[in-house]
């Protein structure tokens, strides 16, 4: 029986994979020192300023984080002065505070799982968390010199970051979050996210796989369809959190060979506080039978191997390997 990560390598190049990956289970997601100290409040704590000066929020009755963006906590309160608010944290980390990450990731198997570190936010993200995010797709319009500087200056950081991280774990893939848009439509139009976004993520990813990172897989949970040229132009081999909204079978008979769709189970649908398991076992097998064993990997489009509504994640992977032995001659239930 193949591994986890042998098994994935066999479902991106469209060859023999012996079973469905189930969602994130080849990937070993390590979150880097820089990551872990730049702070994120809990859950109805009181909200908290991150490195970048951003202050995030988590309510009791939120899915997650989100930044406060009134006018008293906006970080870039005007974007043609913008250099006057942003302090660029540095992501270099001394060497004793990588000591515990390389020893996680010397235990982790590699023959198994990629070693994959964990992203977040993108280069899109953090330019809507600096300026909000009306006035920043407003800026596409009205201040595109300024964006772009801003642009070239998270890029500057996204790449003294990855080669921190090279230098210490020598990761095999890379989990890097940016949502690029809603569940129907992309923030941006392909032509602004053709000069704006393609030219950051061509220097970043292109740079990991000149250090030897072999899967890169982006996060976006939404719709992205009319993005996929240039996903596969910036260097990604799997787009994680591709919702059902887009028209996955086009895209894998399209592009399969060149992007792998993980995704297709939209938490939407399945995360949510009433879930069953027959919800749960009927949407699964519905991606699953739909999208096919070639270059596709089921999960839910949520950006970690979690959910919201405890159990549910759980769920989704047993029916995944009850879809494996439907649909693959092994019968690879539970593997």
């Amino acid at each position: 029986m193949l591994t986890k990560r042998q098994n994935m390598v066999e479902t991106m190049k469209g060859g023999r994979p012996d079973r469905f990956v189930k969602g994130y289970e080849a990937l070993a997601l390590v979150m880097t020192p820089f990551a872990l100290s730049n702070m994120r409040p809990v859950k109805g704590a009181p909200p908290l300023k991150n490195k970048w000066g951003v202050t995030f929020c988590f309510p009791d009755n939120a899915p997650g984080p989100f930044p406060v963006h009134d006018a008293e906590h906006v970080v870039i309160k005007d974007i043609e002065h913008w250099r006057d608010y942003v302090t660029v944290p540095d992501p270099v980390m001394p060497a004793e505070a990588w000591e515990e990450t390389i020893r996680q990731v010397e235990a982790i198997d590699r023959n198994e799982y990629f070693v994959a570190p964990f992203v977040a936010p993108g280069v899109f993200e953090q330019s809507h968390y600096l300026l909000e995010i009306a006035n920043c797709l407003t800026a596409f319009y009205t201040n595109p010199d300024e964006l772009h500087e801003i642009y070239d200056m998270i890029t500057e950081f996204e790449l003294r970051y990855a080669e921190d991280i090279c230098r210490h774990i020598k990761p095999d893939a890379l989990f890097h979050h940016d949502d690029w848009g809603s569940q129907t439509s992309s923030f941006i139009s392909p032509a602004m996210f053709e000069e704006f976004l393609l030219p950051c993520y061509k220097q970043i990813y292109g740079y990991y796989k000149s250090q030897g990172v072999e899967c890169i897989v982006h996060h976006s949970d939404s719709y992205g369809e009319n993005l996929v040229p240039y996903m596969v132009e910036m260097g990604m081999d799997v787009w994680q959190g591709a919702m059902s909204t887009n028209n996955i079978p086009k895209i894998l008979a399209d592009y399969g060979g060149k992007l792998t769709i993980m995704g297709g189970i939209d938490n939407g649908k399945v995360d949510r506080e009433d879930w069953t398991r027959d919800l749960i076992r009927k949407e699964t097998f519905r991606a699953c039978r739909e999208y096919g064993t070639k270059y596709y990997i089921p999960c839910t489009t949520m950006g970690d191997p979690t959910s919201i509504f405890p159990g549910v994640y759980e769920a989704v992977m047993e029916e995944i390997d009850n879809a494996s032995a439907e649909m693959f001659p092994s019968g690879a239930a539970g593997a």
